[in-house]
């Protein structure tokens, strides 16, 4: 064999698809939990995405919640099935430009026309935005969320 082609050879091992990428983004996405239960027609459709570094799509949130009123931060974190640390923002810390209007009228719709922001960090760098409302008659709490990352 000549040594272009064993050259050649160890390039086509060298750019073969390992898949690790692909097993961060999903371990990332298992971690915190986004839906167990319908999604309502509001959400659905959202084609806006969250400007970061990572510049990432808004996701659908739905998922069960029989509380007496918002979760807290401290249930919400249960509620994701997160274990660090989670806050809360303003809608106008959040989005002080008013770029994501359309994403807070969808999620107002959604829930009972108000909109609770949770900021929950993945890493130092990893950031998830749960922009939600909550559906009290269907025991819900709805709403989008998207990852960013901020260094």
């Amino acid at each position: 064999m000549s040594s272009d082609e064993a050259y050649s050879a160890f390039l086509d091992q060298a750019n073969q698809d390992t898949g690790a990428s692909d097993a961060s983004t999903q371990s990332s996405h298992a971690q915190l939990k986004a839906t167990d239960t319908d999604i309502p027609a509001a959400l659905q459709g959202i084609d806006q995405t969250y400007t970061s570094e990572a510049d990432e799509p808004f996701e659908p949130v739905s998922l069960k919640w029989t509380g007496r009123s918002m979760p807290s931060e401290n249930d919400f974190a249960g509620l994701i099935g997160h274990k660090a640390e989670v806050s809360t923002l303003s809608t106008q810390e959040f989005d002080p430009k008013g770029e994501y209007k359309e994403v807070m009228e969808a999620v107002e719709k959604a829930g009972d026309g108000k909109v609770r922001v949770f900021r929950v960090e993945v890493g130092s760098t990893r950031v998830w935005y749960y922009v939600v409302g909550w559906e009290k008659e269907a025991g819900k709490v709805v709403g989008v969320r998207a990852k960013a990352v901020e260094s």
